[in-house]
């Protein structure tokens, strides 16, 4: 349970009048003027306005230094009602900048300097010294928890920023792997579903055969968007997410493709190692898409996927024959699925280029590094 500011400033003011009027006896000992009822309520009145101390940190240091004169004036002894006045300049430095704060530590140390003269002292030099040392070290004390004040606040503006972009990067993951799994098995369904449609009534082997692969299609995607919402589940109450999927799955997605019509060779180079898992998925993703990009807009095509595995890094490239859709292809694709798969190779520090082939068709080039020690960030995107 947290004190409210105003409660915490009540008890201080209470503890340090408590010291004041405890200390009030000392002046007789001290060859004081002893404190009668006069003095004890200006004590009251000197410490009572520090209850308002954060709310008005300079009026509240005039005014108890002001009753801190009226009773250094009537010549009762100045060190009983001290306290209050240094809590004053300590309250001005820690929320004021330094040119509001000096020149209340200097009303300080000039109303010490006048009780000074008013008891008539004969330790002047002890009487400066403590004018300004008492002032100066109140002073610093305050200031250095202005700074700290400030710092604390930075660092909390810094991580709120930080949050913020930690949640806009969170929402533009999600938004590119709902893109990825939904456009792509969406274009196996469609295609599936209208070759279904189209042979309906002549080939009914072919028309089953097209809605079983829509049927699979469908529980995969659904198997994906469930695992999708475990991972972002699993972020609040710590639950075991399923892996998600990565080149090992390159295989049945190929086939999946060859059955929505679209001939796909896969071909493997290199001994198969286990890879970072983001690195996996963001290989497989890239993959996805551009196979996908080919059922859209490379009706009739072939395509050829070659994953390559290299002593520090991975290469996954998808080519195809299509003709006469490069331009319609680059233009359409030019939204979320291109930059999604430039955004996936800058993440990991990978190159891509994605563009039209000499030979015909279209070709998208990933590489990734799977050392320690990646790559400069960087993409090379060509259209």
């Amino acid at each position: 349970m947290r004190i409210p500011p105003l409660a915490v400033d009540t008890l201080i003011v209470t503890a340090l009048t408590g010291v004041a009027v405890l200390l009030g006896p000392e002046a007789a000992r001290q060859g004081q003027h002893p404190l009668d009822a006069t003095a004890y309520a200006l004590v009251v009145l000197v410490h009572l306005p520090l209850v308002f101390r954060v709310r008005a940190p300079v009026a509240v240091g005039c005014l108890v230094h002001a009753t801190w004169l009226v009773y250094i004036t009537a010549g009762y002894w100045p060190v009983v009602c001290s306290f209050g006045p240094m809590l004053a300049v300590y309250t001005v430095a820690s929320l004021r900048p330094s040119s509001v704060s000096v020149p209340c530590a200097a009303l300080m140390g000039g109303v010490w300097i006048y009780a000074g003269a008013v008891n008539q002292t004969d330790s002047w030099p002890s009487v400066i010294g403590q004018a300004v040392v008492y002032p100066a070290v109140l002073w610093r004390f305050g200031v250095a928890a202005r700074r700290s004040a400030e710092l604390t606040r930075q660092l909390r503006r810094e991580q709120a920023e930080r949050a913020r972009r930690a949640v806009a990067e969170e929402r533009g993951r999600i938004a590119r792997e709902l893109h990825d799994v939904v456009a792509h098995h969406m274009s196996v369904i469609s295609v599936q579903t209208g070759l279904a449609r189209f042979v309906f009534d002549t080939d009914r082997r072919t028309a089953r055969t097209a809605l079983d692969t829509i049927d699979a299609t469908g529980r995969e995607a659904l198997d994906e968007l469930r695992r999708m919402l475990v991972v972002l589940r699993s972020a609040d109450d710590g639950a075991p997410a399923d892996p998600m999927p990565g080149l090992a799955g390159l295989q049945e997605m190929t086939e999946r493709v060859r059955a929505g019509g679209v001939p796909v060779e896969l071909t493997v180079e290199g001994v198969p190692r286990p890879l970072a898992p983001g690195v996996d998925l963001c290989a497989y993703r890239v993959v996805q898409e551009a196979l996908t990009n080919v059922l859209k807009h490379a009706p009739g095509a072939s395509a050829e996927v070659r994953l390559g595995y290299e002593p520090h890094q991975v290469t996954v490239s998808v080519t195809d024959d299509g003709e006469g859709v490069i331009q319609d292809r680059v233009r359409t694709d030019g939204g979320l699925g291109l930059i999604g798969m430039r955004e996936r190779a800058k993440l990991y520090g990978g190159r891509i280029s994605i563009g039209p082939r000499d030979r015909g068709g279209f070709a998208v080039r990933l590489t990734l590094p799977t050392s320690a020690r990646a790559a400069v960030q960087g993409d090379d995107i060509t259209t």
